[in-house]
């Protein structure tokens, strides 16, 4: 038996002895006691779980930092487009360029998929943009499983909540490490740390931030793991600082719909935190009840080129009334004010500026946006 594996035992053998079930409260009771010995970070066995090119960034610095992963978890290959090969997650894709070990389960219960990860043997998983794991698989380790989300727990708990935070107007969000119990991101705090989102940025250019600080997060919140140094918080004493929570759920299409009768702010911040993607949405309706045009909106500009009035600013402006000079400048009104189009997508067609699509697009301000 390695030493890794006598350590195990032991330590498992004395939580036991003193009656501690939550293996995260006998770590933290270990770090305080001079018993504590920590662990070099070739040793520490790490099991690394994600799919998405955020997942990346983490796993190339554990990799690249000397980091001792001994196995990738990732979801099973997708079908390509119109019939095309099979297509790798970014993270297998990094993880067969390195040479990892490489589980690919389409059930997390399946017993083949379990023996496979029991002979990993890990002392520590770590999980980023995956799926909702089962107690069997993260309680296997004995230094337990810990995610990095990307918001401020526990504000913003869910599947998107990077795109909510831009949407609901936040100056500021971040990344957070926590070790995963039962409840989907309720765990206990481990690290943060804060990001400002400014008014040029939108879903994407706030991903990349905190992909990027996520990676350096995750091998620190490890180094804190091996030293003993880490002092996890119960979501349940930061609430009081915290506020009303915002959750983040799944986007789905209607999600994404413009609706035009909203305040101009409101519907800036909703094209901001929708793009790049999967990208907000309106329908482009021509004179006489021709037939609508899908059309997807990825930048905007409040404007103040018009009055929310019409003519002799007596009658206020219907909110999906275009303003248009043909060659340039689309505007559409919103509840109180209105709102430039600066780049948008017509279906089958690529992005583009509105000047350029304006150039073969004959759009005049009898259309209307709905």
């Amino acid at each position: 038996m390695g030493r890794g594996s006598s350590l195990h035992t032991l330590l498992r053998q004395d939580r036991r002895r003193l009656g501690i079930k939550n293996k995260h409260a006998y770590f933290v009771l270990l770090s305080a006691c001079t018993i504590f010995v920590p662990m070099k970070k070739e040793e520490l066995r790490i099991v690394y779980m994600g799919t998405p090119d955020f997942a990346v960034e983490a796993l190339r610095c554990l990799v690249e930092g000397g980091y001792n992963v001994v196995g990738v978890i990732t979801m099973p290959d997708k079908p390509g487009k119109r019939g095309m090969k099979l297509q790798y997650s970014p993270v297998k894709q990094y993880a067969l360029e390195q040479g990892l070990p490489l589980l690919q389960p389409e059930k997390l219960k399946d017993e083949t998929f379990l023996e496979a990860l029991r002979a990993w043997n890990a002392d520590l998983q770590i999980v980023v943009a995956f799926r909702m794991l089962p107690q069997v698989v993260w309680d296997m380790p004995r230094l337990g499983t810990f995610n990095l989300h990307a918001s401020l727990l526990p504000q913003y708990r869910g599947a998107a909540p990077i795109n909510w935070a831009v949407i609901r107007g936040e100056k500021e969000t971040g990344i957070t490490t926590f070790f995963l119990k039962h409840e989907i991101d309720t765990g206990e705090v481990i690290q943060q740390v804060r990001v400002p989102i400014t008014p040029e940025d939108n879903a994407g250019s706030v991903h990349d931030k905190l992909m990027v600080l996520g990676g350096k997060l995750v091998t620190e919140t490890v180094d804190h793991i091996l030293d003993g140094s880490i002092h996890p918080i119960p979501q349940e004493e930061m609430m009081p600082q915290v506020g009303e929570l915002k959750p983040a759920p799944k986007i789905f299409k209607d999600t994404c719909h413009i609706s035009w009768d909203r305040p101009t702010l409101e519907v800036h911040n909703l094209v901001r935190g929708l793009a790049p993607y999967p990208a907000a949405w309106c329908e482009l309706c021509p004179p006489n009840d021709g037939e609508r045009i899908a059309v997807k909106v990825y930048e905007t500009e409040p404007a103040e080129v018009f009055s929310p009035t019409d003519g002799d600013q007596q009658s206020p402006v219907a909110p999906g009334t275009i303003r248009t000079d043909g060659k340039r400048l689309l505007c559409v009104a919103t509840a109180d004010g209105w709102l430039k189009i600066c780049q948008l997508q017509l279906p089958g067609k690529k992005r583009l500026l509105t000047e350029e699509l304006l150039r073969g697009f004959h759009l005049n301000e009898e259309w209307h946006m709905n």
